[in-house]
């Protein structure tokens, strides 16, 4: 029977028996104590200047001064929630939009053959490689007229889901998921009599569950973040997401600090919610990316 060299296996997770083993333990702890700070330092800040009557903007500060909900009043009386509830709103929308476009796009892409595939799949990845800003004016053309139908979106909710509801990313990130589920799965389902849909939703997507999680993370955080096109749909800023009018906020003189920082908090809140929430696929969905590449 083998053994197992204990020594090895303690440097392997950072132990060490060794008498000056307390020094990369200490420098190990440093660096892990630097990294929370990096990390949650500017969280901190902002939770602590959101309930601060008065926060110093020039002053470094993880503890309210003096404790107050007065910052959130007023960032009430800036119309703060209705632009937190537009945000949810295309947040939800696209995202559920943009779910359907990548496991459907990438259903056909990675299980079928066709002439172009290809192709298609690097004109979806070319779409990834353009900056907001080189669009920002056709696409202002577009949702002012919309082909076909001519009517505008301009102003509504939905001029900002509809250009949201396909992500070259999530597309890639699926299409390379399902290529690797066996095709014996998929021809023994055929055996047994399962017609197409039933194929897609029985089998192929619920193998899919880890990837959906990590697609979601990363499709919620892009839409969420969300300035330019906003911006460009808007006509008028009570159709602003949080994100722009936080923005508009921090350019006015008469709204302090506090005000902002109440803002920030709003809007960092459901990007935690979504993550936590999703936590467990997303992990084992990078795993799971990571083992296979």
């Amino acid at each position: 029977m083998s053994t197992v060299n204990s020594s090895r296996f303690d440097s392997a997770i950072g132990w060490s028996a060794r008498p000056d083993a307390w020094v990369s333990k200490g420098i190990r702890f440093l660096f892990s104590a630097l990294a929370v700070i990096l990390f949650c330092g500017p969280l901190l800040v902002i939770f602590s200047g959101a309930f601060d009557h008065n926060p110093d903007p020039t002053k470094l500060s993880v503890i309210p001064a003096n404790p107050s909900l007065i910052n959130f009043q007023v960032a009430a009386e800036n119309q703060i929630w209705h632009y937190l509830m537009n945000s949810l709103i295309i947040a939800g929308g696209a995202l559920l939009l943009q779910l359907s476009v990548s496991v459907f796009a990438a259903y056909a892409l990675a299980r079928k053959k066709f002439r172009g595939q290809a192709i298609a799949l690097l004109v979806i990845l070319a779409t990834m490689m353009l900056p907001e800003e080189v669009i920002a004016i056709p696409l202002s053309l577009v949702i002012g007229d919309l082909p076909l139908v001519h009517v505008s979106l301009k102003g509504t909710l939905l001029g900002v889901i509809l250009p949201l509801g396909a992500w070259g990313f999530s597309i890639f990130v699926m299409t390379e998921f399902m290529k690797e589920i066996p095709n014996e799965l998929e021809e023994a389902a055929k055996v047994d009599g399962a017609g197409e849909l039933r194929l897609f939703a029985q089998i192929i997507l619920p193998l899919c569950k880890p990837a959906l999680g990590v697609i979601a993370v990363f499709g919620f955080n892009m839409i969420w973040e969300q300035y330019l096109l906003p911006l460009i749909v808007a006509a008028d800023p009570s159709d602003y997401t949080l994100t722009v009018a936080l923005l508009a906020l921090r350019s006015d003189d008469m709204v302090g600090t506090g005000i902002v920082l109440a803002g920030a908090l709003l809007a960092l809140v459901p990007s935690l919610v979504v993550y936590l929430s999703l936590q467990k696929s997303f992990l084992r969905g990078i795993t799971t990316g990571a083992i296979k590449g």
